[in-house]
């Protein structure tokens, strides 16, 4: 097994090389479109997943893995070129989904915020249902000693047997 800090090293430069292929190796204009986001190297450096993003509509996507799918063989070539390792890894590509997903949480929190805006909106003048002041308070002695409660063995006499 290799060391995770060299497997890191190794999946960085697979990243570099995997998208200068794509932009020097690659003849289709469809292979424009595609940007290399991650790659990530098993620990035994034998497989390597490369992830991309496609700007574009679902048709941009598609043709993206097409093309990914037909130059794997150029760019693992390209790949095994420029590394200095035994064996050049094998690679798969993968869409990477963050980009959806994060656009996704963003219409969340503007779909929260709005919320929060009319909530604010409607509390600008309401009241309290009950007093303004809904806990309970000691109710002071008519002697004003302010004992908050009575025993009721305050009339008991302890000496008396």
């Amino acid at each position: 097994m290799a060391d995770p800090a060299r497997a890191a090293r190794l999946a960085q430069r697979i990243r570099v090389v995997v998208a200068e292929a794509l932009r020097k190796s690659v003849k289709d204009d469809r292979a424009e479109a595609i940007t290399v986001t991650d790659a990530r190297v098993t620990s035994d450096l034998q497989h390597a997943t490369v992830y991309y993003t496609v700007f574009g509509d679902s048709a941009a996507q598609e043709g993206a893995r097409e093309v990914l799918d037909a130059k794997k063989g150029v760019l693992r070539r390209e790949v095994g070129r420029n590394l200095t390792i035994r064996l050049t890894p094998t690679l798969e590509f993968v869409a990477d989904e963050v980009p959806v997903n994060a656009s996704h949480v963003e219409d969340l929190l503007r779909q929260a915020h709005a919320r929060d805006a009319e909530v604010a909106k409607l509390a600008e003048g309401a009241h309290h249902a009950g007093d303004a002041d809904p806990y309970r308070k000691p109710e002071a002695h008519e002697d004003g000693s302010g004992a908050e409660h009575e025993s009721e063995f305050d009339d008991v006499d302890i000496d008396a047997e």
